[in-house]
């Protein structure tokens, strides 16, 4: 696809692994829907090849990641309003705007969404490790904040 009005990329796609790469005319591209590092890395290298059969002069190389995204489920209700008081200094949370609770982790550097339902996603991250170590961190901190119907409410 390519509409320069809409977006200034030509926008690619390939089945396997299933993956969108926008292309953009400086030559850099952005690769994205990924499952895994080895697979992003496979489909920058398919998409590279594309390029150079259209007689473009392309080459693989500078490749790195930007971003990891992760999603989870907790399978417990959270109190977000008292999450956000708490956690001010981290948290944002308009329910008018959007539903869920945005924290900005410092450490590691990973921004999550988290959901009353209990659903969580989590984002920015530049490795693997820092997905898991912001769930271990945030698991710990919304066990306080487990919305229980049945206990008295303590606000």
């Amino acid at each position: 696809e390519y509409n320069p009005k809409r977006f200034a990329a030509v926008i690619m796609r390939i089945r396997e692994p299933k993956t969108t790469a926008l292309i953009f005319s400086s030559g850099k591209m952005v690769c994205t829907g990924a499952k895994s590092e080895d697979n992003a890395r496979l489909a920058a290298r398919k998409f590279a090849r594309i390029i150079q059969k259209l007689d473009f002069p392309a080459q693989f190389k500078e490749f790195k990641i930007q971003n990891i995204v992760g999603s989870c489920d907790v399978k417990f209700p959270i109190r977000l309003e008292l999450l956000a008081v708490r956690h001010a200094s981290y948290c944002s949370y308009e329910p008018e705007l959007f539903p869920g609770l945005i924290y900005r982790m410092i450490d590691p550097k990973v921004v999550l969404l988290i959901f009353v339902s209990g659903k969580i996603v989590l984002t920015g991250a530049k490795e693997k490790s820092h997905i898991h170590e912001a769930f271990r961190l945030i698991y710990e901190t919304l066990q306080e904040y487990k919305n229980d119907p049945t206990a008295e409410d303590e606000d």
